[in-house]
């Protein structure tokens, strides 16, 4: 009787830790933390330094690798993160919060989720490659740049290839409408 007992407890034990080990749950992985820009880092995309221009820059860390890019400016991050062979792939982004820092020199303990940021596009403000995304943690600060500089509000998720040509030129998104 007592080997029954046992045959059943092993049984039991035995479901017990198949079921914790299914992975039926979620597995959360912690998010890497933002990286410090540091002296002689070059953008990704277009090669600059990135040190000494103005307006809010980017990074994005490989989910598998936590391979870190870095970027000149949030136009620049987004012109990669939307090519078709980035947009689908696990990446966490973070840009400055231009609300916490100043724009000529971006400070890195205001870095943000960038997919959780609000964004200007086509505000009279320039960063490194020309016109950029003014990124924000809040829409309220997005709205009072966009009051004082120009420009439309956005979400991450609203943000495409055509906001990061129109206005190349000159800043100005309503200058390119009428080409």
């Amino acid at each position: 009787m007592n080997r029954i007992k046992l045959n059943w407890l092993l049984a039991a034990l035995a479901v017990f830790t198949l079921a914790a080990c299914s992975g039926s749950e979620e597995q959360t992985t912690a998010k890497p933390a933002p990286v410090q820009f540091e002296s002689g880092d070059e953008c990704h995309v277009c090669g600059m330094i990135i040190e000494g221009f103005p307006g809010p820059k980017g990074q994005a860390i490989t989910e598998k690798d936590q391979h870190v890019r870095k970027f000149c400016s949030t136009r620049d991050m987004f012109a990669w993160m939307l090519q078709p062979e980035n947009i689908n792939r696990d990446h966490t982004l973070y840009v400055h919060d231009m609300a916490q820092t100043g724009w000529q020199s971006p400070d890195d303990t205001a870095l943000i989720d960038a997919r959780a940021a609000f964004y200007v596009a086509g505000s009279d403000r320039t960063g490194a490659m020309g016109p950029t995304l003014a990124s924000f943690a809040t829409e309220s600060s997005a709205h009072e740049f966009m009051r004082e500089y120009g420009g439309q509000v956005l979400k991450y998720s609203e943000i495409t290839l055509d906001h990061l040509i129109d206005g190349a030129s000159t800043g100005k998104m309503s200058d390119m409408k009428d080409m």
